[in-house]
């Protein structure tokens, strides 16, 4: 019998859990509609989705705790079925934070959208999409196979493209919708083309499958072509990050990004830019570093991607911060600011290195948090003044200083000033350049960091520090508005303050979890011995 593995002692943990809690969002987004049409009361379906959002997100820390406790994945099989046959769910302690970041995150827009959607009309679409794009990042995070994968990166697009639409009655609405609908499908449909490549030459799209028969001992077993295995494999790997990276809008594939961030309402701006970006990024580092990660037939052209990855992420991180310089629209400048974060994140995973990643990770998690903070704090600032013009936003936060200091929080974090959380990621990614000699790296995050931070704070005293120019009609906000920039504020300054615990007790476990694969495969491979398919 071939052994292709030597498995460890330790069982993996079986558990609905995952499962339970992307089929808890998605009967919440289908039946939604329903309770609109029996009761049509809009404070029913505020609080039908928030009670959705809030089970999903105790479920996710509960998962979460699961793992970290265990010190082992968690997997859950659809039907019963075993991989490869059948779709799985397997998540690690990286997977699982990031679901966390996403339900957490959510729920504080489900909640602010509650005082700040108040008077629009279809709001129960609103929150039946909201919820569906729920549903599908939290599939992509936990799904062990690239079929599953693409169907949920469709559910999770679909659905952000009609929200980028909600305001139907405004035409650059409708335009920024149809061009980012227009372009993700292209690229979902190349994606659904590199499975088709992978398929043909391996014969599975179970991610740890794949891995063990790209591994090299494949090819003496099953007496295929070495040649036809590996041409399939690149036409698989170069459309597959084309997709990645167009989803995480790493230059030059970012051109969707500016008019559906800042023509979507302020809520959807902030799940856009906080969220869906980032699961292009989680696409990249699970294909790098569990798919390829220690594949030595293959270590050259991984190596090259890395390469690639990490040029790409210099280029956004370059070509974002110079475009902030040079915004009038507040919504634009925080869209292009993402430009340049995604860039730092992929320079941090393009190294490769355990500095590197853990770098990448904890500023997945702060650029989040800061970035839905930047745009829920400046939605409330924008309604208050009916425009989006810096200039005409000008002392605006000196007025409504609730959201004036939330917005100025957001800019300092985001500009890295110490003692917010930006600042120690960013910290912990140029010791990370400095620790692998990229020189050249080095000085593109440093002209990129003083061009942004320079950016950030003209805007943030643009806002909220000169005298306004005008007077106001004044307006209202509910504390239950004001309740998600309170808390993203404060989470803003602890994992600042508090970084060294964070990052010892959530940060380094996940970028463990993901640089050394081996529980996650195995975990897999223990179920793919049951088919018999192994032999």
């Amino acid at each position: 019998m071939y052994e292709p593995y030597s498995l460890t002692g330790q069982q993996p943990i079986y558990s609905s859990l995952p499962g339970i809690i992307t089929f808890l969002l998605a009967a919440g987004s289908f039946t939604i509609p329903l309770i609109h049409y029996l009761i049509r009361e809009r404070r029913i379906i505020e609080l039908y989705a928030i009670v959705f959002n809030s089970l999903a997100t105790i479920l996710s820390w509960i998962l979460l705790f699961t793992i970290k406790r265990s010190g082992q994945p968690i997997v859950y099989m659809f039907g019963g079925w075993p991989p490869p046959v059948g779709i799985i769910y397997v998540v690690d302690f990286y997977s699982g934070l990031l679901g966390v970041l996403v339900t957490s995150i959510l729920l504080l827009i489900a909640i602010y959208s509650v005082g700040y959607m108040e008077n629009s009309e279809r709001l129960y679409l609103y929150y039946t999409l909201l919820l569906a794009v729920e549903t599908g990042l939290l599939g992509c995070l936990y799904t062990g196979d690239f079929f599953n994968l693409f169907v949920m990166l469709e559910v999770a697009s679909i659905s952000a493209y009609a929200l980028v639409a909600y305001y139907r009655t405004r035409r650059l609405a409708i335009e920024a919708a149809m061009k980012y609908a227009i372009y993700g499908a292209m690229a979902t449909t190349i994606f659904f083309i590199a499975i088709i490549s992978a398929y043909g030459s391996l014969g599975t799209l179970n991610m740890a499958d794949m891995h063990f028969k790209i591994s090299g001992e494949y090819f003496a077993i099953s007496g295929s072509s070495i040649g036809n295995i590996i041409y399939g494999i690149g036409i698989f790997t170069i459309l597959s990050l084309f997709t990645f990276t167009f989803k995480a809008a790493i230059f030059p594939n970012h051109f969707w990004l500016p008019d559906a961030h800042s023509e979507a309402p302020s809520p959807v701006s902030a799940l856009l830019s906080g969220l869906v970006v980032k699961i292009g990024v989680y696409c990249i580092a699970r294909f790098l570093f569990t798919v390829y990660g220690g594949v030595d037939i293959i270590s050259v052209f991984r190596d090259n991607i890395l390469l690639i990855i990490i040029a790409l992420g210099l280029a956004s991180s370059i070509f974002g911060a110079f475009m902030m310089t040079i915004q009038r629209d507040v919504k634009k400048f925080i869209a292009y600011s993402t430009v340049m974060n995604i860039g730092f994140i992929v320079m941090g995973l393009g190294l490769g290195t355990y500095l590197g990643i853990l770098a990448s990770t904890y500023h997945i998690i702060n650029h989040g948090i800061a970035k839905a903070l930047a745009f829920l704090s400046v939605g409330i600032l924008i309604k208050i003044t009916g425009s989006r013009r810096i200039d005409e936003l000008r002392g605006v936060g000196r007025l409504y200083r609730g959201a004036g200091i939330a917005f100025g929080i957001s800019m300092l974090t985001l500009a890295g000033v110490p003692l917010f959380n930006i600042f120690v990621s960013e910290y912990l990614l140029i010791a990370a350049l400095i620790e692998a000699r990229a020189y050249l790296l080095i000085i593109g995050f440093i002209i990129s960091y003083i061009v942004g931070m320079i950016s950030y704070l003209k805007v943030f005293y643009e806002i909220c520090i000169k005298p306004p120019t005008r007077t106001y009609v004044k307006k209202t906000f509910s504390y239950v508005t004001y309740f998600p920039l309170t808390v993203l504020s404060i989470a803003c300054i602890l994992l600042g303050v508090f970084g060294g615990l964070v990052i010892k007790y959530y940060i380094t476990p996940a970028t463990i979890s993901l640089i050394y694969n081996e529980p996650y495969l195995e975990s897999i491979i223990r179920l793919i011995r049951l088919t018999g398919l192994w032999s």
